[in-house]
Parts: structure tokens; sequence; C-alpha cells
């Protein structure tokens, strides 16, 4: 009788259960279906947050800087990829090398294109104008990256998955029209709501903005060193040096407003310390010890250091160096420093730009007040002192002013030095500026090998866009064709 009853009473529940399936709401299969750690949909100040850490972890302190470092010669290639991008076999033509970083860049677009809609009149976050300029500033930044790099990318048919699977490529020059429109728009967004009383503005986003903490102040500064830094990158096709330095005067004043991202806390490691401790395939650069040494510059011995064990840095030879690891000295910094910062945009780097411009202007006594701005800045950053940087200005650096041909040379000699290495990418901009301005001997580089005039494009379309495809031939042109703003086609 016991096992009548059982039996009854499973076949019931079972029914029960099934019935209970069959009529579920189509609401609740969804809910049941729904991925709780991966929503369709996020309020935009913590899609800014995902895009700051991308920006200065698969953008700016990653593949494009580490090739860059070789291409510029702060660091040698001595292993693996690295190595092969040194005497240049496969890596700078191949469509796989910058493939990672093509795409994050991608998906950092995408990420605020996403913001950019929600915050923007008549979206659900339209109050959120600060967040909007951010987006705005940070749209701008990556895509200066991508196509000061690559030259003519994909972007007015870009980011319409399943609408446009072949986006054209854009003209560079229309792309610098981009641009520079957002950040003008950044610009008149963050004045708009300063301009505002503390009750009518959003509410701060506080923490979700590693960069800044949500200070719109900041953000204006970042914005208009953009402009200064894009303007000068214009001096080939469109000089205009006054335009640089009233963009730089609004810009940062003093080191501790600078956009870098902070490193040695919370487990976040500076990118070329993790490269170096996962693949070790960096030497230290003779040629830039050379040019150290040959000026007596106390930061030699600040750049270098041993291979760990080791009692003495041993120099890789820039374009011929033994494909030997555990060997070569390493860089003392960013490859050493768990906690060196991966700049956005530094405090020195605007000085620089300002000291330049104003050389270019033939305005020698404003160049050499920012050049010593930068240099003592650059100094102190490798732990050297104020007082150092004093005597080397005195009887190194000031008595190469005398002319505007000398004092520029020596404004872009220091800039170089005082970008290394984690600005890597930025170095790489002026060489090649100065290159299709005339004056590439201002930095002279030791590598005899062809040097890149580009990156190549990603593999991803490459091998899925026809018009990348056709751009992109068999990758030799990243050898013979300046990007736009250095005087090429594309």
């Amino acid at each position: 009788m016991k096992n009548v009853n059982f039996l009854a009473v499973m076949l019931l529940s079972f029914m029960s259960v099934s019935m209970g399936l069959l009529s579920c709401s189509e609401d609740t299969m969804q809910e049941i279906n729904r991925n709780k750690n991966n929503p369709p949909d996020m309020a935009s100040k913590f899609i800014i947050t995902d895009v700051i850490n991308n920006t200065a972890f698969t953008i700016t302190g990653t593949d494009y800087a580490f090739y860059a470092s070789v291409y510029v010669e702060y660091n040698v290639g001595i292993w693996g990829q690295m190595y092969n991008a040194e005497i240049r076999t496969a890596e700078p033509t191949s469509a796989t090398t910058y493939n990672n970083s093509w795409g994050s860049s991608y998906n950092n677009l995408w990420n605020l294109k996403t913001i950019l809609e929600k915050c923007s009149p008549g979206g659900e976050e339209e109050i959120q104008t600060t967040i909007l300029g951010m987006a705005q500033v940070l749209t701008a930044y990556n895509l200066a990256m991508l196509t000061d790099l690559m030259g003519d990318v994909p972007w007015t048919e870009a980011l319409q998955p399943g609408v446009i699977f072949t986006p054209a490529l854009d003209k560079q020059s229309d792309l610098y029209e981009v641009i520079n429109g957002l950040i003008a728009d950044a610009i008149k967004n963050f004045e708009d709501e300063l301009a505002l009383p503390d009750a009518k503005r959003p509410e701060s986003i506080d923490d979700q903005d590693p960069l800044f903490g949500g200070d719109t102040e900041s953000w204006l500064q970042f914005a208009y060193g953009l402009k200064a830094r894009y303007a000068m990158r214009l001096s080939k096709i469109k000089p205009n040096y006054d335009a640089v330095i009233a963009a730089a005067e609004n810009s940062f004043t003093k080191k501790s407003e600078e956009a870098y991202f902070k490193c040695g806390s919370s487990g976040i490691n500076n990118p070329f310390f993790v490269f170096f401790r996962q693949r070790d395939y960096f030497g230290a650069s003779q040629s830039l010890h050379d040019k150290l040494e040959a000026r007596n510059d106390p930061r030699d011995d600040k750049f270098f250091r041993p291979y760990p064990g080791g009692d003495e840095v041993i120099f890789a030879p820039n374009g011929a160096p033994r494909q030997i690891q555990k060997y070569y000295g390493t860089s003392a910094q960013s490859t050493a420093l768990v906690g060196a910062p991966v700049y956005l945009m530094s405090y020195h780097e605007l000085e620089f730009l300002k000291a330049e411009a104003y050389a270019r202007k033939n305005d020698l006594v404003n160049a050499a007040t920012h050049l010593k701005n930068a240099l003592t800045t650059c100094f102190t950053n490798v732990g050297l002192k104020v007082d150092q940087a004093d005597e080397y200005y005195e009887s190194d650096v000031e008595p190469k002013l005398a002319n505007q041909t000398d004092a520029l040379k020596e404004i872009l000699t220091q800039k170089y030095f005082g970008l290394f290495e984690g600005e890597a990418i930025e170095t790489y901009n002026d060489i090649r500026r100065l290159k299709a301005m005339g004056e590439g001997s201002t930095i002279s580089l030791a590598n005899t090998k062809q040097f890149p005039l580009r990156y190549s494009y990603g593999a991803d379309d490459v091998t899925t866009n026809v018009n990348v495809r056709n751009a992109y031939g068999n990758g030799d042109y990243v050898y013979t064709e300046n990007v736009w703003w250095a005087g090429g086609s594309r």
C-alpha cells in the first residue's frame, strides 16, 4: 500500500512541475537565462571606468608602446617578437603584430559610442555632461592613437555590427577634423558645466574615474593638453604654434595635475614591468646610453641596470643584438619599477610642447623657461634632485640655446630623453614628424635597418574586410608610405 501511494505522489509531483514549466511566463524564462555578470545595459559612469582602464592598459601602455620603444631605441628587442621587430623581420609588416591593440581600440570606441548616445541631448542620461565630455575626450584620444599609428582607418562606417560588415577607411585628414571637433565639444561641455552653480551640476562620479576622480576642471585641462599635442602633430601640414601655446597654457600647470594612471597599488602593475617579468624580451639600448654618456648626463645611471643578478650593465647593440635572454642589462625605469605610472599626458610633455612652439616662433626666452621646467620635472621623476637639474641645465643645456636652430635641436633632444620609456609612442610620433619636416637628424638612430613609418592594420580586419585588406597589401607599405600628417597620402 505504501508503494502505491509513493508512486502516486511521484506522478502527481512530476505533473505539477511539468504544468508549472509550461505555464512559466516568457519574462520568467528570460530572467532565468539572463547572465547577471554581463548585463545588457549599464550606466555610463560604469562604462567610462572600463574605458579609462582599457585605454591605459590595452592601448597606451602595452603593445603599441612596446614596439615604439624598440623603434625609437629606448629598448632593444633581444628575444621573440621584439627581436623580430629589432631586426625588422616579420613583426613590423605582419598584420598580427598589433592585432590585439587594434581590436582593443575599436572595443573602446564602441563603448564610448554607447556613452555618447546615452549622455548627448535626448539620451537617457543627458544630464551627465561631465561624462559626455569625458567620452568625447577619450574618443578623440583613442581615435588619434589609431590614426597616428595606422593612418587611414575605418570610422564613419565602423561600429555598426550587423549593418555594415566591411566599413570603408576614412582619410586621416578627415579623422583629424573629427578628433579636433570632439575636443572642442568636450571643452565646451566642461566649461558650460563649470559655469553652473554647484547645485545644478550633475553628481560627481568620484571613484568611477580612476584618472581624476570625476573632477571636471582636470578633464578640461586634459582636453586642452590634447588639443596642444594634436596641433603640434600637424606641424608639417598646418603649422600653428600660437594654437599649441594657447591650448597648452590652459592645460596642466604642475606635475600633480597630469593625466596618468597610478600603478604599484591594489595589484596594478606597470605594463612594461609585467612584460619584462613575463617575457624578458628587452635589452638596454646602446644608442641611448651613448647619447647620455656623451653629455655626461646623470640620467644615464638612472635609466639602466644590470640584468637581475648581474654586476654590470651590458648594453645591446641596436639593430644587431645577440638573440639571448638573461644577459643584457635592462631599463631601470618602467621595466624595473612596478609603480612606474602610465601616462596619458604628462606635465613635462606639455612643457616640451610649449618650449618647441616658442622656439619655432624664435622666442628663445620663453622657450628656455619651459624647457627648464620640463627638464627639472624629468630629473625629479627618475629620482634626481632639483639642484642636479639646475647644474646640468646651466652647464650643458643653456649654452645650446643661443640660436633658433640649436635651441630646437636641444629641446627635442631633451624631450627624447625625458619621455623615456613609457611615453615611447609620443617619441615615435615626434621622430616621424621631424623626418617629414626635414629635421630627421635631430634624433639620430643607430639601427641602420628600415625604419617603420607606420604600424600595420590588425589581422582581424585584414582577413575579413576587403577595404582594409586592399590597404594592407603585403604589409611592406609600412616602410615606404608616410601617414598624412607626415607628408603621405593615407
